[in-house]
This record gives C-alpha cells, structure tokens and sequence, in this order.
C-alpha cells in the first residue's frame, strides 16, 4: 500500500489528485485490476468529477455548503460536524479501473481528495488490485 501526502489550504476545497495517483500506479508495477483510493480521515473524502472546467469543483462545494450548512444546530461539540456530513456523503473511497498500467478515468474525468475541515496535512491510501486470475 502506498501513501500520497496532500497539504490542504482552506477550510473546504477539492484538491486534484490524479496525476499523483497516476504516478502511485506506476510504482506499483500494476498492470491489469484496479487501484483503490482511499481516505482514513472522517472530515475528507475523495471523488471522481469533471477534470476539464474548475467551476464544476466549485458548484460541488457550493451544492454541499447549501445541503450542510456549519450553522445548523449540530450535537457534536467540535465544530465541525458538518465536515463529518459532509465527507460521509463524498465516500471515504473510489476504485478505478486499471489497463495496460493506465487508470482508465473517462475523458473529462479526476481523482479529487476533498477537504471538509482544513487546512491540514493529510493522506489518501493507494493500494493495488491485481486482476484475479484463474
């Protein structure tokens, strides 16, 4: 398994990660399966979105600011419940394929880790699947 550092900057943001991943796959040597990604913090998720247009990272922030507003009267006492929400609703993983050592992303596709209690240091978790073979 291996580990991809990302320092965030803000309090919530989206921070584009393929190239790191895709740079993580050919370490592995993985040439058919697929590459789990995954995030071990409960305030930061990871996504698969539009790589193509930026705005598309703001509009997903927005949308989950409006549906998970900081200032509904949550009971977890830290103050950042809404991170907790917030990166359930994301999903602490994503798979993707791999063919010929290539992640296989749609065109307009991108690996996103995504910051709900920033800024902080954090980690996404890569760990090969080789293809089963019988």
């Amino acid at each position: 398994m291996l580990s991809i550092e990302v320092q965030t900057r803000q309090r919530s943001e989206l921070v584009d990660v393929t190239q790191r991943v895709a740079d993580a796959l050919r370490t592995t040597g993985l040439r058919a399966g697929a590459l789990l990604v995954y995030v071990p913090h409960t305030t930061a998720g990871v996504t698969i979105n539009e790589d193509a247009d930026p705005s598309v990272r703001r509009d997903i922030l927005m949308a989950l600011e409006r549906l998970v507003p900081q200032s509904l009267p949550f009971a977890h006492a830290e103050g950042n419940a809404d991170a907790h929400v917030k990166a359930s609703l994301m999903g602490a993983s994503v798979t993707v394929p791999v063919q010929g050592g290539q992640l296989q992303l749609g065109t307009w596709q991108g690996i996103y880790f995504c910051e709900f209690d920033g800024p902080r240091r954090r980690r996404l978790l890569v760990q090969p699947l080789p293809e089963a073979t019988t």
